[in-house]
């Protein structure tokens, strides 16, 4: 589909744990690697209850959003590896503060009590 970069919100199919049929929801792009692969955090209407969930509304986007209309969530506990051409659509990108929020929890999580930054 194209390049990404991180801070990207992209549509792609993944599996919360692991378990189950794979759903199309949005991601966070936290990392790309040259080869294509992207370290991604699910999005979820509904937070976490197996680790750190990043609270994130439509003042978190820099650019587009989600169409939900209610609070949403980063599953930092379920970042994961999916390739490139796994995406099948681009929703926004993320300002820089909710973006490290993210990274922070995903790098140390059961350190790190996310700041929120703005």
């Amino acid at each position: 589909m194209g390049r990404y970069v991180s801070g990207d919100v992209v549509l792609a199919s993944v599996r919360i744990g692991g378990l189950g049929e794979g759903k199309v929801r949005p991601v966070v792009v936290i990392a790309a690697g040259e080869s294509g692969d992207l370290l991604i955090c699910p999005v979820s209407s509904s937070p976490s209850t197996d680790g750190i969930s990043i609270p994130l509304s439509l003042d978190d986007f820099a650019r587009g959003g989600l169409d939900l209309f209610t609070e949403s969530y980063a599953l930092t506990y379920h970042a994961a590896t999916i390739r490139a051409a796994d995406v099948v659509g681009k929703k926004g990108s993320l300002l820089p503060g909710p973006l490290a929020d993210i990274r922070e929890v995903v790098a140390h999580p059961r350190e790190t009590r996310p700041r929120r930054r703005r």
